[in-house]
């Protein structure tokens, strides 16, 4: 199977986490990798970076990749429970569902970022680099991109075995393939924040908020209304993650990107209805938090195909999906993950082979965790389901709760990582 004789050139464009996780997996299966990223540089900090979390089966894979596996415990923090809450009259709360054994932990997206990015090889990550198109050859027997970096106005052009598209939900190569292809708007948006109190260890403001969550630090919250819900968790180095989840028409977006630029007054606005809606001190906590941002909601139906020739979309490239059961990075280091084993196993003469073993392994699991996703969603903001019903949190059954929690998302202990699981 494995052909030994030289080793493939892959093409990553896109340096996010799924971008970095490709190239990790293929230099582990003996693959020359290059990532061309449009950034200027590695990112420091991140304006509209926000908490992620990672199960048991993604941070096993990650920790493979770094030369200390223990970084990875010691840059996050558990979130050892699930607890879903009914938010009645903003102080009273019920129980809706909860979780004990969730056994997952949550980073700050630059800090994961920061790992995989400084255990690459030195200039794996082509920074400033603008994908621009690709070619493929008559032959198919290789892949030629062409790149721009702004600042300078020149042109490059690269060429690969193989081509790993990991440049995110609205990608370009994708829509090279798939020029039809829309995501889809969930039907509701999202503020996002992450407050940093660093310096600011007992105040008001965190003492309040300790006592309406006793369990932050260890703890998953979601609190549910009609019609809204919100998550919140703490993060490594004393901050505090939050996610408000509204109903709201799709905004006219700019770009490719499903972050949205925010003016004091959408602030300001935001702030009063949060007054009006959450508990004094959740409200508290969105005001004070610097730089809140907004988060348009898209997934995709299932796309027809994972790869065309000896090119593949990974990560949110390949399956765009709303983040109610913490899927997008989750899969993204699944799919790397998959990617070099099958390029390992059937070598670089035999890349078909191992793309059609990938799309095999990868396509049905995907498929249904970005459906269910999608349907955890629904149900967690209240909007009607296919049979015109909405869950309500204050008088669902215990069945109808469990399936809102993260254990009820298709393959959430294990997902395969070969044909022989």
């Amino acid at each position: 199977m494995e052909d030994r004789q030289a080793p493939g050139k892959a093409l990553v464009v896109g340096g996010s986490i799924a971008g970095l996780s490709c190239a990790h997996s293929l230099i582990a299966a003996g693959w020359e990798v290059r990532v061309i990223e449009k950034s200027l540089s590695p990112p420091s900090s991140s304006p509209t970076g926000a908490g992620l979390s990672l199960d048991p089966q993604a941070r096993e894979i990650v920790s493979s990749w770094l030369s200390d596996p223990t970084i990875l415990h010691d840059s996050s923090l558990p979130l050892d429970i699930e607890l879903l809450q009914f938010v009645d009259g903003k102080k009273d709360r019920k129980i809706v569902a909860r979780d004990d054994n969730f056994n997952y932990r949550c980073f700050h997206w630059t800090d994961l970022h920061s790992l995989l990015y400084k255990a690459l090889p030195p200039d794996t990550v082509l920074w400033d680099h603008h994908f621009l198109s690709l070619i493929i050859p008559e032959n198919k027997a290789s892949v030629r991109i062409k790149v721009k970096i702004p600042h300078t106005d020149e042109m490059k052009e690269f060429s690969g075995d193989l081509l790993i598209a990991a440049d995110g939900s609205m990608s370009l190569i994708q829509r090279h393939f798939l020029p039809g292809h829309k995501l889809r708007y969930s039907g509701y948006s999202a503020w996002r924040g992450v407050y940093d109190f660093s310096e600011d260890i007992s105040s008001d403001t965190i003492d309040s908020i300790r006592s309406a969550y006793p369990e932050l630090g260890k703890c998953l919250y979601f609190d549910l209304v009609y019609g809204n819900h919100c998550v919140l968790f703490e993060l490594i180095n004393k901050r505090l993650n939050w996610i408000w989840y509204f109903d709201a028409q799709e905004p006219d977006i700019k770009g490719r990107s499903v972050t949205m630029k925010v003016n004091q007054e959408m602030i300001e606005k935001m702030h009063t209805d949060a007054q009006r809606m959450w508990s004094s001190e959740l409200a508290q906590l969105m005001r004070k938090t610097k730089e809140p941002f907004i988060n348009v909601i898209y997934d995709s139906d299932p796309l027809p195909q994972l790869f065309w020739d000896n090119v593949v979309l990974v990560g949110d490239a390949a399956h765009p999906t709303t983040p109610h059961c913490s899927r997008s990075t989750n899969m993204a280091v699944l799919d790397a993950e998959v990617l070099g084993l099958c390029v390992k196993k059937w070598g670089a003469g035999n890349l078909g082979l191992a793309l059609q073993e990938y799309q095999s392994i990868r396509y049905p699991v995907i498929s249904r965790q970005v459906l269910h996703s999608r349907h955890a969603g629904r149900l967690k903001q209240g909007l009607p389901l296919q049979d015109n019903t909405a869950f309500n949190p204050k008088e669902a059954s215990k069945e109808e709760a469990a399936g809102i929690l993260h254990k009820s998302l298709p393959f959430f202990y294990k997902a395969p990582v070969s044909m022989d699981q």
